[in-house]
């Protein structure tokens, strides 16, 4: 059965289309309107071997705040959807990532409890067009409506680019454990019987 999932979400600051599927081949469609972050997200979906289609229109002439957040919240929405009700997935993934001289830690739970830790600095204030900060409210927007466990560090680097692509492909390949099938599951992969 496929595992695929829509969100639309209708703002005054951000029309959001997104489709997903957790067995795809790393394919991306579509535009946050974002170039740098699309670059970003983009190591996500390709390292989780995802499919991702993405069409945005946000308020960027008064920041990129709500767009980057409300993506995070429709890309958990999306990832809770695929999932259904978890039956035999691994549910905990992890990936330590190099980028040049970055090196970046993720490791989350598909639990049903949100939770970011996140402990990356960054140098600069903005990556290309990106505030530096907004990488963490996607990653706290992603957590919350995708009720991820989510721990992310950064263990080395300076370049804040490296950095960031570093995190980025963690997350996916940390996703990409996750939601990976095991035929020796039985279930959910919990002793009280759900993940939620």
């Amino acid at each position: 059965m496929a595992r695929l999932a829509a969100v639309e979400r209708r703002t005054l600051e951000t029309s959001i289309n997104l489709k997903l599927s957790l067995d795809g081949e790393g394919r991306w469609e579509g535009s946050s309107g974002i170039p740098i972050f699309d670059h970003f997200l983009y190591q996500t979906i390709r390292h989780g071997l995802f499919d991702l289609e993405l069409w945005v229109a946000g308020d960027l002439e008064v920041d990129n705040h709500h767009t980057i957040e409300d993506i995070g919240l429709c890309l958990g929405q999306a990832l809770q959807q695929a999932l259904g009700d978890k039956t035999g997935i691994n549910r905990y993934g992890s990936a330590l990532i190099p980028m040049d001289e970055a090196l970046v830690q993720v490791v989350l739970d598909l639990s049903g409890r949100p939770f970011l830790d996140y402990q990356v600095e960054f140098f600069t204030e903005r990556i290309g067009s990106l505030e530096s900060e907004l990488v963490e409210e996607f990653l706290r927007a992603l957590a919350n409506s995708g009720g991820i466990t989510l721990h992310v560090r950064k263990l080395a680097g300076k370049n804040s680019h490296h950095l960031a692509e570093a995190l980025f492909k963690a997350l996916g390949r940390a996703l990409r454990e996750a939601v990976s099938l095991d035929p020796r599951v039985k279930g959910v992969p919990s002793t009280k019987g759900s993940l939620d």
